[in-house]
């Protein structure tokens, strides 16, 4: 054998070798059955459905659960921003919301922020429920928040994310109406 030969036979190798090392490396993709499928399903949260008659309500739900959000995370500043932006959803037709929205965007102390919310939940209920033009809207109900006199707020999943204890009691709460569409 020549050394030309020789060369081109150990690089040849070298390559191969080197290759096949890159490959043990890589990540393979894995095929669930679908009974793992299932399973991932029941513990992932539903998938937010609802959709409104209107710009405005649809614009004021997503702001809305944005506020909500941040108060599960306990993040004030998070809580105003979401709660400006909220405010901007409303138009004079809906002063008494705007305003409220406005005094929860100013508001800095989280525990204020929650008593706020709760505030505003009621009053923007009703247009919540009237303006849903399908899907699902979920009450929910904490009967600890508030020393204990208890709070509502709404959500676009079934699963308990409680803005009012946030992390030290996320779960706590239940479904009190389910309003579909």
């Amino acid at each position: 054998m020549n050394t030309k030969f020789k060369i081109i036979i150990v690089a040849m190798a070298l390559t191969i070798t080197a290759s096949c090392k890159e490959n043990k490396n890589r990540q393979d993709a894995k095929m669930n059955t679908p009974e793992e499928v299932v399973q991932q399903k029941e513990q992932s949260p539903d998938i937010a459905d609802a959709s409104f008659v209107d710009g405005m309500t649809g614009k004021a739900w997503h702001n809305y659960l944005q506020v909500r959000t941040a108060l599960v995370n306990s993040d004030a500043k998070g809580v105003q921003t979401a709660a400006g932006n909220l405010a901007e959803s409303f138009g004079e037709e809906r002063a008494q919301l705007k305003s409220l929205a406005m005094e929860l965007s100013e508001a800095d102390d989280i525990e204020k922020q929650r008593k706020l919310f709760s505030d505003f939940g009621k009053e923007v209920e009703p247009l919540f429920k009237e303006g849903l033009g399908e899907g699902t809207i979920y009450k929910q109900f904490c009967p600890m928040a508030f020393n204990n006199t208890g709070g509502h707020w709404l959500s676009d999943v079934d699963e308990i994310r409680n803005p009012y204890f946030g992390v030290k009691m996320l779960k706590c709460g239940k479904v009190t109406e389910t309003i579909s569409k």
